[in-house]
């Protein structure tokens, strides 16, 4: 049975939308629904790595476990592997699952689904997919999995990438930011420079498919798109307006 330990990477800095962690939905800031989501899971303990000491304060007033990291990681994982070592010096848990800290609405039973793949001995890193939506092809925000179907609803991963591919007719794959490491794949993949692929990309799993670590996808029936731009913000807090009134 895995033992799971769920880790939030969270920053100030995105280059894309600063300050988002904090960025307020439904008057709570978001880390502390991605916070909310990984606690609903409950696949494992949960906790978060942050380079900022604001991040820090309100994750721990809100009750969460909280590492303080350096500031110049390449990417969420690295981030997790330096915190690994404060949350598991025991190294009791054998599964690190990076939430990453844009993905506020993430359905807490995708992360079980998560877990899926790691049955199979041969995976090293699990992750998420779904059929990405009819104006989502051309958009460089969403992230396409290419895959070869191994099992029903099982891809294993060949390439990511922001554009818009596979090319020819048939469905495209909207990538869901969650990766479930087994231990020794966090491991070799945080010992391994930023992959050239990936700094092309600005996406972190093809570092390790670069270095031939096996990623395999469950594939759900709908994403949680993270929030990368202000219009996914927008996006995301008229969406919980409209729960709001809908519970009045």
């Amino acid at each position: 049975m895995a033992r799971p330990l769920v880790v939030i990477p969270a920053r100030m800095g995105s280059s894309r939308l600063p300050g988002k962690a904090l960025a307020p939905i439904a008057g709570r800031p978001m880390i502390l629904h991605v916070l909310d989501r990984a606690l609903a899971a409950a696949i494992g303990p949960v906790a978060v790595a942050t380079d900022s000491a604001q991040i820090a304060r309100i994750v721990e007033a809100a009750g969460g476990r909280v590492v303080i990291t350096v500031g110049d990681h390449a990417c969420g994982s690295d981030r997790i592997g330096e915190a690994l070592g404060a949350l598991d010096p025991a190294a009791v848990h054998d599964v690190i699952v990076n939430l990453q800290g844009d993905q506020p609405d993430i359905a807490p039973g995708a992360l079980a689904a998560a877990l899926e793949p790691l049955e199979d001995p041969l995976v090293d890193i699990a992750t998420l997919a779904a059929p990405a939506g009819p104006n989502e092809r051309d958009d460089p925000n969403v992230v396409k999995l290419i895959g070869a179907e191994v099992a029903p609803r099982r891809m294993r991963a060949l390439y990511f990438t922001r554009a818009p591919a596979p090319h020819g007719e048939g469905p495209h794959l909207h990538h869901i930011g969650v990766y479930a490491f087994r231990r020794p794949a966090l491991a070799r993949f945080t010992g391994l420079p930023p992959s050239p692929l990936e700094i092309r990309e600005r996406l972190e799993q093809l570092r390790a498919l670069e270095a031939g670590i096996r990623i395999d996808a469950m594939i759900l029936d709908k994403a949680a798109r993270g929030v990368d731009t202000s219009a996914d913000l927008q996006r995301l807090r008229e969406a919980q307006d409209q729960v709001e009134r809908s519970r009045r």
